[in-house]
């Protein structure tokens, strides 16, 4: 049933894959704020250059849970995806959590037409059916698996779609579309399992809202975009 699911939701939201990145032409920035509990904890801001087919996307993100004036939990994070028109290049993050240092680095084999990876968690290759699993791209509402862009590691998921809503972000009503992004396999560990709910305007391509539970709720946001 999820797969026919899956199928019938790239049937009907598909977009034209060579015109992927035409679609963020028009982005200078696009800012979220993360909070947790209703509360501001941090930010993820992606910035966008362009240089005639080609597109570099930098990623910063920055958040910090504290508990009693104490700091239990903190990210920070720095990544850089390069493409040639609609094609990934290359992606490179750095990630400071909790005292640990995470990293990827992919880059495109052309010979083999597949992904080289070196990262954290996961060493070696990937279709490049895989995207990154960045919010600034509506793509990974369309793949059957997304490259963590903090550690490399591959995660298979599921993509629902739930239905069209309106929802109220900083005093202005969207139209959006509701996704629910699961993994694939939901038997492994909750703490390693992708559950999401992704809130997508379809004018203009961006993800607007997504929202998971996990030591808390947390929703990622998008405040201002130019």
């Amino acid at each position: 049933m999820k797969k026919l699911l899956f199928l019938t939701f790239l049937l009907i939201y598909s977009f034209n894959s060579s015109a992927h990145m035409a679609h963020y032409n028009k982005f200078n920035k696009i800012e979220m704020e993360i909070l947790r509990d209703g509360e501001v904890i941090g930010y993820n801001y992606y910035f966008f250059k362009k240089d005639s087919d080609n597109t570099t996307v930098t990623n910063q993100l920055k958040f910090t849970v504290k508990l009693f004036g104490a700091t239990i939990f903190e990210v920070e994070s720095y990544g850089e995806e390069k493409y040639y028109k609609d094609k990934l290049i290359s992606f490179n993050s750095k990630t400071r959590q909790n005292k640990k240092n995470k990293y990827v680095e992919l880059k495109l084999n052309k010979k083999e037409n597949n992904y080289n990876i070196r990262g954290s968690s996961y060493t070696g290759s990937a279709s490049i059916e895989n995207v990154v699993g960045n919010w600034w791209s509506h793509k990974i509402l369309q793949t059957r698996s997304q490259i963590s862009p903090i550690s490399g590691s591959i995660k298979e998921q599921v993509v629902t779609f739930i239905g069209k809503e309106k929802i109220e972000l900083y005093g202005k009503i969207h139209e959006v579309e509701h996704f629910k992004l699961t993994s694939r396999d939901m038997s492994i560990p909750k703490d390693k399992r992708l559950n999401f709910d992704i809130w997508f305007d379809k004018k203009n391509a961006l993800i607007l809202k997504v929202a998971y539970s996990r030591m808390g709720n947390w929703e990622y946001r998008v405040k201002k975009f130019e």
